[in-house]
């Protein structure tokens, strides 16, 4: 790095100069012992960044606990801070170091390699637009590597370099270096990880980290330093979307109200019309106000205070946008979530979820998968255990304004708080926010129709088949009644079976959760199993809550009207909070469950039912009774 003559050059100059330098954030990661560290402290002594007194000091530690032989400098131990990591000779903690070039200013975070501390380099690699990921020549592409790669591509980072380390104990053979090159290439090509640079190296030696080496003459890349200050990152902030999250809301006097934040993205200007989200209300940008005086515009990630031309109600947590570009609302998200506590992630417990300003009470409302980070296998999880990645659906007590990860990371980050220690807990990245499910489009062959005919079918069973579709909030006891209905009839001779909606979630439907969609989902492909076992003769009888009136109409119409009978069990709350014994309202009120009818979330009472039972003046043989009279006056009993 060139020496500055600040004698010769006016100071204010300088700084005004080193100021607008940009800036580059990165992370170096890999597997255990593939020198991070190392490559780290010789790019501060190549640089000249590193005091003589530091120098001095790291001379003394490396004959005490250096690993590089006598009389070698260990430059690892710049970074290796930790008497533990010293001794071990391994990165535990994340540790963040700062350099400067006449082109650039550098934050490098060194992150562990252990597998026990993934969730410390996730965190390390959370702000980072560039990622080295170092290999050792002589051990190739590691389970770390994989797992820390697909990180970096989970995390949107853009730009990697693959810095095969080692050379020097390897000859600085090429065919070893391409091998490891096609090896990594393969594995990655079903990643998302676009800007790929492959540099041969020794950090230990200083071969390509600085300055090229004489011993690859056959690389004709530039060495790391050159790669880092020219890779292009001016394109990859987004100026295009506004994202104002408010931090605060500033009224020192009656004359001035105005909200504190930064810009998380876009660019906001004086005169904009603004929606404040979530409540949708519009005003107009008044002024943009800073410490310096008042701006025209203002862009991520400046700090700014805004006010507005109308007295609007707007508070932390809120979100300034323009109005025709606009980001999602929902109370429910799809993420990706790098779990980092020892206790798993579990359905039924909540957390705290933190987002740009906004903090809201979150539950698992299912499992999607998890992801094996070795073949990127999607496998079938209940709970994701620490330093596991998996893709999970959160039902959120109030909504947020958010966008998928991918189109804008400020707004599509998140962290999980442990809701009594206060520790984080979870990272995770959006996918998509109060998107309904929707079935994968799939080619199928023309329909065929059974051999054997419907009145076949009514003659061999001596009934007609129908779906008794009980309906009711938790305890109203529908599933007794079901299964009691069920055993009546079976004791008659009957073809018959229950669909019970819990019994449902763990086959056909283990993968729904109890948000709105969910449950929605749930009694449709439950109401496609009913479907088939009335077409084959059968009577059905389906228990679920089935909370929206809309949902079971729909349930209905792919059944068949003409063999469906809707059975509304009810009874008071009171009753029903006393007949509950897996305790779901009392989690509901500690607000340990989201999204539960009748608690909170709404149950809309059937219109128009076929049979309306309350189940806190007559018992089970006397519902099933009305039931079975019921169904014998329409018919379908034989």
């Amino acid at each position: 790095m060139r020496a500055v003559d600040l004698g010769r050059e006016d100071i204010h100059a300088y700084l005004a100069r080193h100021q607008r330098k940009e800036l580059l954030r990165l992370l170096t990661c890999g597997s255990v012992d593939d020198g991070k560290s190392t490559l780290i402290g010789r790019l501060l002594h190549d640089t000249k960044t590193i005091y003589e007194d530091q120098l001095a000091a790291v001379r003394r530690d490396s004959e005490k606990v250096g690993t590089t032989g006598a009389g070698e400098i260990d430059l690892a131990l710049l970074t290796d801070g930790l008497k533990a990591e010293r001794e071990q000779g391994i990165t535990i903690d994340v540790a963040y170091r700062y350099f400067s070039t006449d082109r650039r200013k550098f934050i490098i975070a060194d992150t562990p390699g252990h597998e026990q501390y993934t969730r410390n380099m996730a965190t390390g690699a959370s702000t980072c637009q560039l990622a080295v990921i170092l290999i050792d020549a002589r051990h190739g592409v590691q389970t770390q590597t994989r797992r820390h790669s697909y990180i970096v591509s989970l995390l949107g980072i853009r730009h990697v370099v693959v810095a095969v380390n080692k050379m020097d104990l390897v000859g600085y053979s090429r065919d070893v270096f391409e091998r490891i090159k096609g090896e990594y290439t393969g594995f990655v090509a079903k990643l998302d990880l676009r800007d790929i640079a492959f540099i041969p190296m020794s950090a230990l030696k200083g071969d390509n980290v600085v300055s090229r080496s004489d011993a690859t003459p056959w690389y004709p890349g530039p060495p790391l330093l050159d790669h880092l200050e020219t890779v292009h990152i001016a394109s990859d902030r987004n100026l295009a979307d506004l994202r104002f999250p408010v931090q605060y809301v500033i009224r020192p006097d009656l004359d001035f109200r105005g909200f504190a934040g930064t810009v998380a993205s876009g660019i906001l200007r004086k005169g904009d019309e603004v929606v404040v989200l979530p409540s949708g209300v519009r005003s107009r940008v008044r002024s943009i106000v800073t410490y310096d005086g008042e701006l025209d515009e203002a862009f991520a990630p400046q700090a700014v205070t805004v006010t507005l031309a109308d007295e609007v109600d707007v508070s932390r947590g809120d979100m300034l946008v323009h109005p025709e570009d606009r980001p999602h609302v929902s109370s429910q998200i799809e993420a990706m979530v790098v779990w980092m506590a020892e206790q798993p992630l579990v359905p039924g417990r909540t957390y705290t979820l933190k987002h740009t300003t906004r903090q809201v009470v979150a539950e698992v409302a299912s499992f999607r998968h998890g992801v094996d980070v070795n073949t990127l296998e999607h496998r079938t999880v209940a709970r994701l255990g620490l330093n596991e990645v998996g893709h999970v659906q959160l039902s959120l007590t109030r909504p947020l304004a958010c966008d998928p990860y991918r189109a804008n990371p400020a707004t599509g980050a998140f962290i999980l708080i442990d809701r009594q220690s206060n520790n984080t807990v979870g990272a995770g990245m959006i996918l998509e926010a109060g998107a309904p499910r929707q079935a994968e489009g799939v080619i199928t062959a023309k329909a065929r129709e059974s051999l054997i005919a419907a009145a076949e079918r009514e003659r061999r069973f001596g009934q007609r088949p129908v779906t008794v579709l009980l309906v009711g909030l938790t305890g109203s006891g529908k599933s007794r009644i079901a299964y009691a209905l069920e055993r009546r009839l079976w004791d008659e001779g009957r073809a018959v079976t229950v669909l019970y909606g819990q019994n449902m979630r763990q086959g056909l439907n283990r993968d729904l959760g109890f948000t709105a969609d969910d449950r929605s989902e749930n009694l449709r492909r439950s109401a496609e199993v009913a479907r088939l076992m009335n077409d084959a003769g059968v009577i059905a009888v389906a228990a679920f809550v089935a909370p929206h009136e809309a949902v079971r109409e729909r349930a209905k119409e792919l059944i068949g009207r003409d063999r469906v009978l809707e059975v509304y069990c009810t009874a008071p709350m009171e009753v029903l909070r006393a007949r509950d014994q897996s305790g779901a309202y009392r989690l509901a009120d500690e607000g340990r469950i989201a999204q539960m009818p009748g608690v909170t979330a709404a149950f809309e009472e059937p219109k128009a039912p076929d049979l309306v039972l309350q189940t806190d003046r007559i018992g089970v043989d006397q519902s099933v009774g009305r039931i079975v009279e019921l169904m014998r006056s329409r018919g379908y009993l034989g």
